[in-house]
């Protein structure tokens, strides 16, 4: 069993930067696709990023290509996740994922209990 752990989450003006952290302890981190996804009121849990397993590559959804920026420490099994220039739509709470694809960590995976980003105006 994976079980994922946030941080990082917070409260951050429009324009601001934040950076979010996840841990697996107790699981082969390296052996998963990682990913981040989130949630905003009333509206269904999104991919946001993913990254495989050697972090050789990464996609991102288009609402955050060129703010946000995913990376991972197989070294000291940490995913991360880069935001900048941060909107209020950016508001959700933020789940870390691991699976075995980038699909798998949307529809399958072990996804964490969340930490909440909230962006004002």
């Amino acid at each position: 069993q994976v079980e994922p752990v946030e941080s990082g989450g917070g409260l951050v003006p429009a324009g601001g930067s934040l950076k979010l952290s996840c841990t697996t302890p107790g699981s082969n981190f390296n052996a998963y696709v990682m990913g981040w996804l989130r949630q905003a009121p009333g509206k269904e849990r999104e991919r946001v990023s993913c990254i495989t397993r050697g972090g050789d590559v990464t996609t991102y959804a288009d609402s955050v290509k060129g703010r946000f920026t995913i990376s991972r420490d197989n070294l000291k099994d940490i995913l991360y996740l880069q935001m900048t220039n941060l909107k209020t739509d950016d508001t959700a709470i933020y789940y870390c994922s691991a699976g075995r694809s980038c699909t798998d960590i949307l529809y399958g995976g072990y996804q964490g209990q969340g930490t909440q980003v909230t962006v004002s105006s």
